[in-house]
């Protein structure tokens, strides 16, 4: 089956752009165009995309507050979305994690990163690099904005001690293949923990997991894993 993409950008010539690219992808089609987020809202309630790809800046309603209505409307628990744009700023890409953005790419990156991008958000995988993306979180992710209410800590008593042990891999930002080989388990295996981890925690994907696991302290940016 095709990945149906819902592009959400004001600028036309990029969403045409994008569209010339990802229809050309036999793997994937778009179904439709969104120039503001409160459009991009709509389209996505009416064709029920397998990703949004949004842009960040844009008129009314912005690419943020847009992501947020979609990733808290649970008729749209099997969309994701994957922010794509020029500002690729510490506090935008925190901002995006926070409200459920499951990717965030800078503009600048090559058509084969965008693609493998989108591939990887619409699997259900989070696209969060163990560099960069990581320090974003442990800065951002492990100190909420005010009024932010924590996950409670509870929660985690229904994880395994090997779910919790994959989920702290999972948020330092190893991928499935790097957390198998760090505890000599087969990928299919740490997949099938992380699946667990997410269904118990309430995770909509691996991204949100990531999220949650520095949330509730799980993992902290200076004592380490608890």
């Amino acid at each position: 089956m095709s990945i149906r993409v819902l592009l959400a950008d004001d600028q036309a010539l990029l969403r045409g752009t994008f569209r010339l690219l990802i229809d050309s992808c036999e793997d994937m089609e778009v179904v439709g165009e969104a120039a503001d987020g409160k459009e991009a809202l709509e389209l996505a309630r009416a064709h029920r995309p397998d990703l949004v790809l949004m842009d960040i800046r844009m008129p009314g309603t912005d690419g943020l507050a847009a992501t947020a209505a979609i990733c808290e409307d649970p008729d749209l628990a099997g969309t994701r979305v994957l922010v794509l744009t020029m500002f690729e700023t510490e506090e935008y890409v925190a901002q995006a994690l926070r409200v459920g953005a499951s990717g965030f790419l800078g503009k600048y990156v090559t058509t084969d990163v965008l693609l493998a991008g989108i591939r990887t958000v619409s699997s259900g995988e989070a696209l969060l690099s163990p560099g960069a993306t990581r320090a974003l979180i442990t800065r951002f992710l492990s100190a909420p904005a005010p009024g932010t209410l924590l996950t409670p800590p509870e929660r985690l008593s229904d994880l395994t001690p090997r779910e919790r042990e994959i989920t702290v891999l999972a948020a330092e930002g190893r991928s499935n293949e790097e957390i198998a080989a760090h505890l000599v388990l087969s990928v299919l295996t740490v997949r099938t923990h992380v699946q667990r981890a997410m269904t118990k925690l309430g995770a909509r994907d691996r991204a949100q997991l990531v999220v949650i696991a520095y949330q509730t302290g799980l993992v902290r940016p200076t004592s380490g894993p608890r």
